[in-house]
């Protein structure tokens, strides 16, 4: 029988506005957020103004105390999170720990990952689930241990993958349902409540980092296999082909029947433009062209028309 959690104090780790949610829903609850770590400031755009992360800007709108040191394990911040002595670390879209800090609470660190793990162990969960097609996918929580992502599974919530989904709605629903899902984990861990389980590692599958190669249009590949290319990055940082040398996003597609040569415009309508692929052909209706912001096809086509025959990639 679960016992009444007891409030827990805790540091919560995150960088991106993934992890927004999370700390919004643990600052909500009855634990205690001791302090928030996150990245330092980085320098961005023309006038390299510092900006800070997602992160601490939503700490600092709580009113949270905020670290943000340049090396893990350097041995003042070490000490200053010994001096925390928290009960837990919540890790949410941070760097890797290194056992010197993960090992520091009574009741361990727990990462949220977004993947059923031990499937997509790895920086881009979210973009493989969408590249292979995959028609669920859900968040897990784990305790860390030295080798990434295979800590002992804690908590698990499932998601369908919508045809109409890609990066950004995806991104969306995984990381609402796991700010529930790091609440009800610390209420666990509170409860004394934990049973956690093993990863079968037979069944691990890598989500390793995307590269731009890992965004180009390949129109040699099925229709399917284009659109899921197109779904993995939209709306940003986008898919992305060539025409005439210049690069061409492609941030929406459907997937038609219509054949040709792979790569060649089959058809070109008020709204949309048909590349062939080597099984079946998208329909693109959303483009963004080299230094230009993203616009419809019809937009585009206004400005840049194709004739049927002409090329990409």
């Amino acid at each position: 029988m679960m016992q009444t959690p007891t409030p827990l104090n805790i540091v919560f780790m995150g960088t991106p506005d993934f992890a927004v949610p999370a700390l919004e829903k643990l600052h909500g609850s009855q634990h205690q957020i001791l302090a928030v770590i996150t990245v330092p400031d980085k320098q961005q755009g023309r006038g390299r103004r510092e900006r800070p992360s997602a992160v601490k800007q939503k700490a600092i709108e709580l009113r949270l105390p905020v670290l943000q040191p340049e090396k893990l394990r350097d041995q003042e911040f070490t000490e200053k999170l010994r001096a925390l002595n928290p009960d837990v670390i919540v890790v949410v879209a941070f760097r890797i720990l290194p056992e010197v800090i993960f090992t520091i609470p009574k009741y361990g660190s727990f990462n949220l990952h977004a993947s059923l793990l031990p499937q997509y162990r790895g920086a881009a969960p979210i973009h493989w689930a969408l590249l292979n097609g995959d028609t669920e996918s859900g968040v897990s929580t784990f305790f860390l241990k030295k080798k990434v992502d295979t800590g002992n599974i804690i908590k698990q919530a499932k998601t369908p993958i919508l045809p109409e989904d890609n990066l950004h709605t995806l991104y969306d629903k995984l990381c609402n349902i796991g700010a529930g899902l790091v609440l009800e984990t610390v209420d666990l861990i509170a409860s004394r409540d934990v049973k956690e389980f093993e990863q079968d590692n037979t069944l691990a599958s890598p989500a390793p980092k995307v590269t731009a190669q890992t965004r180009q249009l390949d129109f040699e590949e099925s229709a399917r296999q284009c659109h899921n290319r197109v779904r993995a990055f939209a709306p940003s940082p986008g898919a992305f082909t060539h025409r005439s040398g210049s690069l061409l996003k492609i941030l929406a597609s459907e997937i038609t029947t219509a054949e040709g040569t792979p790569g060649t415009i089959i058809e070109v309508a008020d709204n949309s433009f048909t590349v062939a692929c080597r099984i079946g052909s998208i329909k693109i209706s959303t483009v963004q062209p080299e230094s230009k912001k993203a616009m419809d096809a019809g937009s585009y086509l206004r400005g840049y028309p194709f004739n049927p025959g002409d090329k990409l990639g």
